[in-house]
C-alpha cells in the first residue's frame, strides 16, 4: 500500500481542473511534487481562501497558497 505522506488541505472546499468532482477540505497524496500541483491548480469555494501542502509525518507547511488578491478566472 503506498504512504500517503502529503495532505491538501484548507478549511473551505477545494475545487479545480485536476481534481474534478471532488469537493473536501482534505486531500491525501503519496507524492510531494503532484500535491503542491494539485494545490497550486486549485482554489476554495468561495474563492481566495488558503489552500496549504502538509507533510504528515513532520506537520511542516510544504507549500501554502491563497489568491485573496487576485480575481478569479471566469469560464
Amino acid at each position: 500500500m503506498t504512504n500517503l505522506s502529503y495532505r491538501i488541505e484548507s478549511f473551505y472546499p477545494i475545487v479545480g481542473p485536476l481534481i474534478s468532482g471532488i469537493n473536501s477540505t482534505a486531500l491525501y497524496i503519496a507524492d510531494r511534487a503532484m500535491a503542491v500541483v494539485l494545490a497550486a491548480k486549485s482554489e476554495t469555494r468561495p474563492f481566495g481562501k488558503e489552500i496549504r501542502v502538509v507533510h504528515q509525518p513532520t506537520g511542516a507547511v510544504v507549500f501554502r497558497k491563497t489568491a485573496s488578491n487576485i480575481d478569479p478566472i471566469e469560464d
